[in-house]
């Protein structure tokens, strides 16, 4: 393969690296609020699903108003655990920490 040809391959693969490290990073930044979301949905659990873990639905923050995000699956991740998105409140403010796998 020609050096050029190597050199943007790799620049390539690097931008598609970046990219999604900025996805990924996105998602999990805590949002902070003064007002607290609305009442939870009910949403069914479906039955357990082998090889996935169950996401429950939650109020997320988006452009100036609360909406609701239903439930999904999620793959399982080995040596990772889902972590549930939920709000939680601390002098007089409202945090959402968003679903996220961790390690264990």
């Amino acid at each position: 393969m020609r050096p050029a040809k190597i050199l943007i391959a790799s620049g390539f693969a690097s931008a598609l690296m970046l990219s999604s490290v900025a996805v990924q990073a996105a998602r999990n930044v805590t949002v902070e609020l003064n007002v607290g979301p609305p009442p939870v949905v009910y949403e069914p659990a479906p039955p357990p699903r082998v090889g996935y873990v169950w996401a429950q639905g939650y109020w997320d923050y988006d452009h100036g108003h609360h909406a609701w995000r239903k439930g999904h699956w999620e793959r399982e991740r080995h040596g990772q655990q889902w972590s549930q998105a939920q709000w939680s409140e601390r002098d007089g403010h409202w945090y959402l920490n968003r679903g996220h796998w961790e390690h264990y």
